[in-house]
């Protein structure tokens, strides 16, 4: 797909699936903003991708934050086309009776508040422009209980609504707001579930987790009009049709 022209803001552009997504829409063409609060390595990043990348150190929790890295994408590449809400968090990793509470909230502050505080600060850009794409990656953790994952599950659900919701209000105004349920994936977010020893998803080999790159190349898939009828609901990439269609091999 040619994005020659747009421009893609990516949360948790640090590594993982961000970065990957990162390095594939600027092959792409598309001007790439990194945002993640590790400035280091976004920086070394956008040095690897070169001056289609702008490094933007933001810590999402904040909307104050968040806005003012929309604002430095505009200023930096002239416009915002797609929000890829990709940062997210699974620790600390704890039973309902022993959770943290400030602990607990750190991660709805990242997971749920992180992607409105996205949303609500690119909004009002796209909508002058007469729209955009927002991706949002979500999780099966949305659609059922997982052992010792309640702050993740709670916010995962409530993401899905966030996309469903900007659907609702939106899509007459050109905005085509989707979410992405990629399954497990090979990332330091596994490494920290596996460590945690708690539920099955935790006894997953390895080589059970798809690569990074799985995700990317869905998510810029979803960036075109064949993925239009999933717009304000959840792509699943456990669908072998999806992989397909995404050409993912």
């Amino acid at each position: 797909m040619d994005l020659t022209g747009k421009t893609a803001l990516i949360t948790g552009a640090s590594r993982g699936i961000g970065a990957a997504a990162a390095r594939l829409f600027a092959a792409q063409g598309c001007k790439v903003a990194l945002v993640a609060r590790s400035g280091d390595a976004i920086a070394d990043l956008a040095g690897e991708i070169g001056k289609a990348a702008v490094a933007i150190p933001c810590d999402i929790a904040r909307y104050w934050e968040m806005d003012q890295a929309v604002q430095n994408c505009i200023s930096a590449h002239g416009g915002l086309d797609i929000l890829i809400n990709n940062a997210g968090v699974v620790e600390p990793i704890s039973h309902l009776a022993d959770a943290d509470p400030d602990a607990w909230g750190d991660v709805i502050d990242i997971n749920l508040k992180g992607v409105f505080h996205g949303m609500r600060a690119a909004l009002p850009s796209m909508l002058e422009s007469g729209g955009g794409t927002i991706l949002t990656i979500g999780s099966g953790a949305a659609h059922g209980p997982v052992e010792a994952w309640s702050h993740y599950c709670s916010s995962k659900a409530a993401a899905l609504m966030l996309t469903r919701m900007a659907d609702k209000e939106y899509a007459d105004q050109g905005i085509r707001a989707l979410s992405l349920s990629p399954g497990t994936v090979a990332t330091q977010m596994q490494k920290e579930i596996k460590a945690s020893g708690i539920n099955p998803v935790s006894q997953l080999d390895w080589s059970d987790h798809i690569p990074p790159e799985w995700v990317a190349q869905a998510l810029l898939w979803m960036c075109g009009p064949d993925a239009d009828s999933f717009k304000g609901a959840e792509v699943s990439l456990r669908d072998e049709a999806i992989r397909e269609k995404a050409g993912i091999k």
